[in-house]
């Protein structure tokens, strides 16, 4: 895949794992969507391209276990700094569990020691020891 067509935005059906068989149906009403945003170091930004244009099995897997659909991430520059903006969608039941899932895997937490050294996190994140800043979501249609 070349890095220019995947402009950092995971594949459904890479992030899913799913075939055309996959008959696994959320209402609309069951969606948690989520929003987020991140400073990345401009000197990294070609380092984490080339990470997400070749995202590990492992960590899409977890990913689809812990029930998030449609994750995607943006990069903008807004003078001069650029940040990520992270979207997916959440179909669980239980997301609080579902991410200690995510965060306690080891695949997953060798790829967030790659992807940890190009991101800045807000002040909000950094004060918690966090990389990602929730986003209020305003306005949604289908």
């Amino acid at each position: 895949m070349k890095l220019s067509c995947f402009l950092l935005t995971i594949s459904v059906a890479m992030l899913a794992g799913c075939t055309s068989g996959d008959t696994h149906v959320v209402s609309a009403n069951n969606i948690k969507r989520v929003g987020m945003v991140t400073g990345i170091r401009p000197e990294k930004i070609a380092y984490y391209k080339e990470l997400h244009a070749a995202t590990w099995q492992g960590v899409l897997k977890k990913i689809h276990e812990a029930n998030i659909r449609n994750y995607t991430i943006y990069l903008k520059q807004i003078d001069t700094a650029y940040y990520l903006f992270s979207h997916y969608e959440y179909i669980g039941t239980d997301y609080e569990s579902d991410m200690k899932k995510i965060a306690a895997d080891s695949v997953t937490q060798r790829w967030w020691r790659e992807t940890a050294p190009c991101q800045l996190p807000l002040p909000e994140a950094a004060a918690k020891g966090e990389t990602w800043t929730a986003m209020e979501e305003v306005f949604h249609a289908d």
